[in-house]
Protein backbone atom coordinates (compact mmCIF):
# COMPACT_ATOMS: atom_id res chain seq x y z
CA UNK A 1 0.00 0.00 0.00
CA UNK A 2 2.77 2.42 0.99
CA UNK A 3 6.42 2.31 -0.04
CA UNK A 4 9.23 4.49 -1.34
CA UNK A 5 10.01 8.06 -0.35
CA UNK A 6 7.50 9.99 1.74
CA UNK A 7 8.55 13.54 2.58
CA UNK A 8 7.85 14.73 6.11
CA UNK A 9 6.85 18.22 5.02
CA UNK A 10 7.85 21.38 6.81
CA UNK A 11 4.99 23.81 7.45
CA UNK A 12 6.10 27.19 6.06
CA UNK A 13 5.13 30.16 8.19
CA UNK A 14 5.12 33.85 7.44
CA UNK A 15 5.16 35.45 10.82
CA UNK A 16 2.70 33.43 12.85
CA UNK A 17 0.46 32.29 10.00
CA UNK A 18 0.80 29.36 7.62
CA UNK A 19 2.34 30.49 4.32
CA UNK A 20 0.14 28.52 1.93
CA UNK A 21 1.78 30.08 -1.13
CA UNK A 22 5.18 28.69 -0.15
CA UNK A 23 3.52 25.45 0.96
CA UNK A 24 1.91 24.96 -2.44
CA UNK A 25 5.25 25.45 -4.18
CA UNK A 26 6.87 22.94 -1.84
CA UNK A 27 4.21 20.33 -2.62
CA UNK A 28 4.61 20.99 -6.35
CA UNK A 29 8.37 20.49 -6.06
CA UNK A 30 7.87 17.18 -4.29
CA UNK A 31 5.46 15.95 -6.96
CA UNK A 32 7.78 16.97 -9.81
CA UNK A 33 10.80 15.24 -8.30
CA UNK A 34 9.23 11.84 -7.98
CA UNK A 35 8.48 11.23 -4.31
CA UNK A 36 5.86 8.62 -3.57
CA UNK A 37 4.07 10.52 -0.86
CA UNK A 38 3.96 13.55 1.39
CA UNK A 39 3.38 13.71 5.14
CA UNK A 40 1.83 16.93 6.46
CA UNK A 41 1.46 17.70 10.16
CA UNK A 42 4.20 15.45 11.43
CA UNK A 43 7.14 16.29 13.69
CA UNK A 44 8.83 18.17 10.84
CA UNK A 45 5.60 20.08 10.22
CA UNK A 46 5.55 21.44 13.78
CA UNK A 47 2.19 19.81 14.41
CA UNK A 48 2.24 20.34 18.20
CA UNK A 49 1.97 24.11 17.68
CA UNK A 50 -0.66 24.06 14.94
CA UNK A 51 -4.17 24.98 16.05
CA UNK A 52 -7.00 22.52 15.38
CA UNK A 53 -8.12 24.70 12.48
CA UNK A 54 -4.63 24.98 11.00
CA UNK A 55 -4.03 21.24 11.35
CA UNK A 56 -7.14 20.51 9.30
CA UNK A 57 -6.42 23.29 6.78
CA UNK A 58 -2.90 21.99 6.15
CA UNK A 59 -4.11 18.42 5.61
CA UNK A 60 -6.91 19.50 3.26
CA UNK A 61 -4.53 21.79 1.36
CA UNK A 62 -2.12 18.90 0.78
CA UNK A 63 -4.83 16.66 -0.60
CA UNK A 64 -6.12 19.42 -2.89
CA UNK A 65 -2.68 20.34 -4.23
CA UNK A 66 -1.31 16.81 -4.55
CA UNK A 67 -4.17 16.09 -6.98
CA UNK A 68 -3.62 12.35 -6.67
CA UNK A 69 -0.08 12.54 -8.04
CA UNK A 70 1.42 11.39 -4.73
CA UNK A 71 -0.10 9.76 -1.69
CA UNK A 72 -0.93 11.88 1.34
CA UNK A 73 -0.17 10.31 4.70
CA UNK A 74 -1.41 12.84 7.24
CA UNK A 75 0.05 13.17 10.72
CA UNK A 76 -2.89 12.72 13.09
CA UNK A 77 -1.34 11.62 16.37
CA UNK A 78 -1.71 13.18 19.78
CA UNK A 79 -1.14 12.42 23.45
CA UNK A 80 -4.94 12.48 23.73
CA UNK A 81 -6.66 9.44 22.25
CA UNK A 82 -9.85 11.40 21.55
CA UNK A 83 -7.89 14.12 19.74
CA UNK A 84 -6.01 11.53 17.66
CA UNK A 85 -9.31 9.92 16.71
CA UNK A 86 -10.69 13.32 15.67
CA UNK A 87 -7.77 14.12 13.37
CA UNK A 88 -7.61 10.58 11.95
CA UNK A 89 -11.31 10.71 11.10
CA UNK A 90 -10.74 14.12 9.52
CA UNK A 91 -7.90 12.71 7.39
CA UNK A 92 -10.33 10.13 6.01
CA UNK A 93 -12.94 12.81 5.33
CA UNK A 94 -10.37 15.04 3.61
CA UNK A 95 -9.41 12.27 1.19
CA UNK A 96 -6.00 11.26 2.58
CA UNK A 97 -4.57 7.89 1.61
CA UNK A 98 -3.59 7.13 5.18
CA UNK A 99 -2.73 8.49 8.60
CA UNK A 100 0.60 8.54 10.41
CA UNK A 101 -0.12 8.24 14.13
CA UNK A 102 2.66 9.01 16.59
CA UNK A 103 2.77 7.35 19.99
CA UNK A 104 1.42 9.52 22.83
CA UNK A 105 4.02 11.94 24.16
CA UNK A 106 4.50 13.01 27.80
CA UNK A 107 1.85 10.58 29.16
CA UNK A 108 4.30 7.60 29.16
CA UNK A 109 1.64 4.88 28.78
CA UNK A 110 2.37 1.22 29.39
CA UNK A 111 2.55 -1.18 26.45
CA UNK A 112 -1.06 -2.13 27.12
CA UNK A 113 -1.97 1.55 27.16
CA UNK A 114 -0.26 1.99 23.79
CA UNK A 115 -2.12 -1.01 22.41
CA UNK A 116 -5.49 0.30 23.61
CA UNK A 117 -4.68 3.81 22.32
CA UNK A 118 -3.85 2.70 18.78
CA UNK A 119 -6.61 0.10 18.65
CA UNK A 120 -9.18 2.74 19.64
CA UNK A 121 -7.99 4.96 16.80
CA UNK A 122 -7.96 2.12 14.27
CA UNK A 123 -11.46 1.01 15.29
CA UNK A 124 -12.83 4.56 15.04
CA UNK A 125 -11.31 5.57 11.70
CA UNK A 126 -11.69 3.55 8.50
CA UNK A 127 -8.37 4.58 6.96
CA UNK A 128 -4.98 2.84 6.59
CA UNK A 129 -2.79 3.67 9.59
CA UNK A 130 1.00 3.76 9.92
CA UNK A 131 2.26 3.73 13.50
CA UNK A 132 5.01 6.23 14.33
CA UNK A 133 7.57 5.11 16.89
CA UNK A 134 10.00 7.81 18.05
CA UNK A 135 10.84 7.27 21.69
CA UNK A 136 13.44 10.05 21.64
CA UNK A 137 10.60 12.57 21.39
CA UNK A 138 7.76 10.73 23.13
CA UNK A 139 9.71 9.03 25.96
CA UNK A 140 8.04 5.67 25.27
CA UNK A 141 9.04 2.91 22.85
CA UNK A 142 6.39 0.86 21.03
CA UNK A 143 7.89 -2.57 21.61
CA UNK A 144 8.03 -5.01 18.65
CA UNK A 145 5.58 -7.33 20.41
CA UNK A 146 3.06 -4.50 20.77
CA UNK A 147 3.46 -3.58 17.10
CA UNK A 148 2.86 -7.22 16.14
CA UNK A 149 -0.23 -7.40 18.35
CA UNK A 150 -1.66 -4.26 16.76
CA UNK A 151 -0.87 -5.40 13.21
CA UNK A 152 -2.55 -8.76 13.82
CA UNK A 153 -5.67 -7.36 15.52
CA UNK A 154 -6.35 -4.22 13.44
CA UNK A 155 -6.79 -4.75 9.71
CA UNK A 156 -6.21 -1.07 8.90
CA UNK A 157 -2.87 -0.83 10.73
CA UNK A 158 -0.58 -1.50 7.80
CA UNK A 159 2.82 -0.08 8.67
CA UNK A 160 5.22 1.56 11.06
CA UNK A 161 7.58 4.50 10.81
CA UNK A 162 10.44 3.28 12.93
CA UNK A 163 12.56 6.11 14.34
CA UNK A 164 14.07 4.42 17.36
CA UNK A 165 17.48 4.55 15.68
CA UNK A 166 17.88 0.83 16.35
CA UNK A 167 18.38 -1.68 13.55
CA UNK A 168 17.95 -4.37 16.19
CA UNK A 169 14.40 -3.13 16.75
CA UNK A 170 13.77 -2.86 12.99
CA UNK A 171 14.87 -6.48 12.59
CA UNK A 172 12.79 -7.62 15.55
CA UNK A 173 9.66 -5.99 14.09
CA UNK A 174 10.19 -7.56 10.67
CA UNK A 175 10.87 -10.98 12.20
CA UNK A 176 7.57 -10.83 14.10
CA UNK A 177 5.49 -9.24 11.32
CA UNK A 178 7.17 -9.84 7.94
CA UNK A 179 4.28 -8.26 6.04
CA UNK A 180 4.29 -4.91 7.85
CA UNK A 181 5.28 -1.90 5.74
CA UNK A 182 8.27 -0.63 7.67
CA UNK A 183 9.61 2.86 6.94
CA UNK A 184 12.84 4.25 8.24
CA UNK A 185 12.20 7.35 10.33
CA UNK A 186 15.87 8.34 10.20
CA UNK A 187 17.47 9.56 6.98
CA UNK A 188 20.83 8.15 8.10
CA UNK A 189 19.29 4.67 8.36
CA UNK A 190 17.36 4.59 5.09
CA UNK A 191 19.74 2.20 3.35
CA UNK A 192 20.39 -0.04 6.40
CA UNK A 193 16.64 -0.31 7.02
CA UNK A 194 15.99 -1.23 3.39
CA UNK A 195 18.62 -3.94 3.67
CA UNK A 196 16.72 -5.72 6.46
CA UNK A 197 13.27 -5.50 4.87
CA UNK A 198 12.17 -1.89 5.07
CA UNK A 199 10.01 -0.49 2.27
CA UNK A 200 11.16 3.14 2.26
CA UNK A 201 11.72 6.27 4.30
CA UNK A 202 9.71 9.10 5.77
CA UNK A 203 12.37 11.67 5.03
CA UNK A 204 13.27 15.07 6.40
CA UNK A 205 16.10 15.54 3.90
CA UNK A 206 13.79 15.17 0.89
CA UNK A 207 12.26 18.56 1.69
CA UNK A 208 15.34 20.10 0.06
CA UNK A 209 16.73 17.33 -2.20
CA UNK A 210 13.82 15.02 -3.07
CA UNK A 211 15.29 13.59 -6.27
CA UNK A 212 18.48 12.44 -4.54
CA UNK A 213 16.57 10.59 -1.81
CA UNK A 214 14.35 9.04 -4.50
CA UNK A 215 17.50 7.94 -6.35
CA UNK A 216 18.84 6.20 -3.24
CA UNK A 217 15.69 4.16 -2.66
CA UNK A 218 15.28 3.52 -6.38
CA UNK A 219 18.83 2.20 -6.76
CA UNK A 220 18.28 -0.24 -3.90
CA UNK A 221 14.94 -1.41 -5.28
CA UNK A 222 16.57 -2.08 -8.66
CA UNK A 223 19.26 -4.17 -7.01
CA UNK A 224 22.01 -1.65 -7.72
CA UNK A 225 23.47 -1.86 -4.24
CA UNK A 226 26.81 -0.25 -5.12
CA UNK A 227 25.00 2.82 -6.44
CA UNK A 228 22.74 2.93 -3.39
CA UNK A 229 25.79 2.84 -1.09
CA UNK A 230 27.45 5.60 -3.12
CA UNK A 231 24.38 7.84 -2.79
CA UNK A 232 24.07 7.00 0.91
CA UNK A 233 27.55 8.32 1.64
CA UNK A 234 27.05 11.33 -0.61
CA UNK A 235 23.95 12.33 1.37
CA UNK A 236 25.36 11.59 4.82
CA UNK A 237 27.03 15.00 5.45
CA UNK A 238 23.75 16.78 4.71
CA UNK A 239 21.83 14.30 6.85
CA UNK A 240 24.09 15.14 9.78
CA UNK A 241 23.38 18.83 9.26
CA UNK A 242 19.62 18.21 9.31
CA UNK A 243 19.87 16.99 12.90
CA UNK A 244 22.58 19.18 14.41
CA UNK A 245 19.76 21.00 16.19
CA UNK A 246 16.24 19.82 16.96
CA UNK A 247 14.23 18.95 13.85
CA UNK A 248 12.78 20.94 12.04
CA UNK A 249 15.06 23.87 12.85
CA UNK A 250 17.90 22.87 10.45
CA UNK A 251 15.72 21.75 7.52
CA UNK A 252 13.56 24.86 7.69
CA UNK A 253 16.71 26.99 7.84
CA UNK A 254 18.07 25.12 4.81
CA UNK A 255 14.81 25.69 2.96
CA UNK A 256 15.11 29.40 3.75
CA UNK A 257 18.70 29.55 2.50
CA UNK A 258 17.53 27.86 -0.71
CA UNK A 259 14.75 30.43 -1.18
CA UNK A 260 11.90 28.01 -0.56
CA UNK A 261 10.24 29.73 2.40
CA UNK A 262 10.80 32.01 5.35
CA UNK A 263 12.78 30.59 8.26
CA UNK A 264 9.99 31.43 10.71
CA UNK A 265 9.37 28.81 13.37
CA UNK A 266 6.90 28.69 16.23
CA UNK A 267 8.05 28.79 19.81
CA UNK A 268 9.35 26.78 21.50
CA UNK A 269 11.19 26.11 18.20
CA UNK A 270 13.56 29.02 17.64
CA UNK A 271 16.06 30.34 15.10
CA UNK A 272 19.20 28.29 14.53
CA UNK A 273 22.37 29.26 16.35
CA UNK A 274 24.52 31.34 14.02
CA UNK A 275 27.57 29.07 14.32
CA UNK A 276 25.46 26.10 13.23
CA UNK A 277 23.81 28.12 10.47
CA UNK A 278 27.27 28.84 9.03
CA UNK A 279 28.08 25.11 9.09
CA UNK A 280 24.76 24.33 7.38
CA UNK A 281 25.37 26.93 4.69
CA UNK A 282 28.81 25.44 3.97
CA UNK A 283 27.31 21.94 3.71
CA UNK A 284 24.76 23.21 1.21
CA UNK A 285 27.56 24.85 -0.76
CA UNK A 286 29.69 21.71 -0.68
CA UNK A 287 26.72 19.70 -1.98
CA UNK A 288 26.30 22.18 -4.85
CA UNK A 289 22.97 23.60 -3.71
CA UNK A 290 24.35 27.05 -2.94
CA UNK A 291 27.05 29.11 -4.63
Amino acid sequence: MFSGVFTALITPFRGNTVDFDAFGKLIECQCKHGVDGIVPCGTTGESPTLSYEEHEEVIAFCVKNAKGRVKVLAGTGSNSTDEAIHFTQFAKKAGCDGALVVSPYYNKPTQNGLYLHFKSIADAADIPIVLYNIAGRTSVNIEPGTIAKLFNSCKNIVGVKEASGSLTQVSAIKSLVPDIELFSGDDALTLPSLSVGGVGVVSVLSNIIPSEVVSLVGAFEKGNIREAIKIHYKLLPLVRMMFMETNPIPVKTAAFLLGMCQQDLRLPMCEMENTNKIKLQKALEDFGLLK
